[in-house]
C-alpha cells in the first residue's frame, strides 16, 4: 500500500505520520531516517491491523482532501 507521509523539522530531530494510520509515527535525527523509520512502522502498522481483522485505511485521493 502506498501511503502519504508527512514530515516535520523541528528543532534537533524530522517527525514523520501518516494521516490514515492514526498513531502510526516515526522520529528521526535527518529526513532521511524519519523517512525509513515510517516506511518500517507502516508495515508494522498494517502489518498488527490485519492480524486483529481491524480495518486497513486506504490512502485518500488527494483530490479528496482538497474539497
Amino acid at each position: 500500500m502506498d501511503y502519504e507521509i508527512i514530515v516535520e523539522e523541528g528543532d534537533t530531530s524530522f517527525g514523520a505520520y501518516v494521516p490514515e494510520l492514526p498513531g502510526c509515527i516515526a522520529v528521526g535525527e535527518s529526513r532521511d531516517e524519519a523517512m525509513q523509520l515510517m516506511r518500517e512502522a507502516i508495515e508494522m502498522h498494517v502489518e498488527s491491523l490485519r492480524e486483529n481483522d481491524e480495518f486497513v485505511p486506504l490512502r485518500e485521493r488527494l483530490a479528496a482532501r482538497r474539497r
